[in-house]
């Protein structure tokens, strides 16, 4: 699929140098990481991050921990091992789990591994708080199974909730597509993600753009 775009427009996935990751090339004329971008100077935000995340502040702790992660264990570890190690170093001691209810069992799993790694944990299922779903207006057509009570994903209480406990780092196990914005705008701890839920694909998302050209190719038809 060709895409025009005019040269104003054009970023990151427009690029196929990527020299920001290594400079052992040049960089493109649109590259962002030297042109100013809506009116910002780049240069200017480039060098107040870089500073920033030289101090002692829990951004700059995150940034680095997530850097020596990457670097050490760099396809050594799973993700469920590279979250463990993510939470020693930034001194997370008791982790949250925010849970899907389709994904339940394996958050039991994950429970078990952090205990057995000493890790302490608080979960919360999205059905927490019983809910129907008309009670938020949704309509009977819209639910999954119409005509009966269907409790609705309630990502905020599961935010309230984990803050609560004062948890110090959240992992999200499948939350659905927006369920997953709230939790994490609500979430007073830092969030990451262990599972990102897909039905269709047994949970990994990254096979329908593999099969964008096969499988998924109504994913490229343009919309009329």
């Amino acid at each position: 699929m060709v895409r025009e775009k005019n040269v104003e427009s054009l970023s990151c996935t427009d690029c196929s140098i990527y020299n920001c990751r290594t400079r052992s090339k040049a960089f493109p004329g649109f590259c962002l990481t030297t042109k100013d971008n809506e009116g910002h100077p780049i240069a200017e935000d480039i060098e107040e991050i870089k500073n920033y995340l030289q101090g002692d502040e829990e951004d700059a702790i995150v940034a680095r921990a997530s850097a020596q992660v990457e670097g050490l264990f760099y396809g050594k570890l799973t993700r469920v091992e590279e979250i463990i190690e993510f939470a020693n170093r930034i001194g997370a001691k008791k982790i949250g789990i925010a849970t899907c209810a389709g994904l339940i069992e394996e958050a039991k799993i994950f429970a078990d591994i952090l205990t057995a790694k000493g890790l302490t944990y608080y979960s919360v299922i999205c059905k927490v708080g019983s809910v129907d779903k008309a009670e938020i207006g949704i309509l009977e057509e819209h639910k999954i199974k119409p005509g009966g009570h269907e409790a609705m994903c309630n990502p905020i209480l599961q935010a309230r909730i984990l803050n609560y406990h004062k948890t110090d780092l959240n992992v999200v196990v499948g939350l659905c597509v927006g369920h997953d914005s709230l939790f994490i705008k609500y979430s007073d701890a830092l969030v990451t993600t262990l599972i990102t839920k897909d039905r269709l694909t047994g949970h990994n998302p990254a096979a329908a753009l593999y099969t964008a050209h096969s499988y998924y190719k109504r994913l490229l038809q343009t919309k009329e």
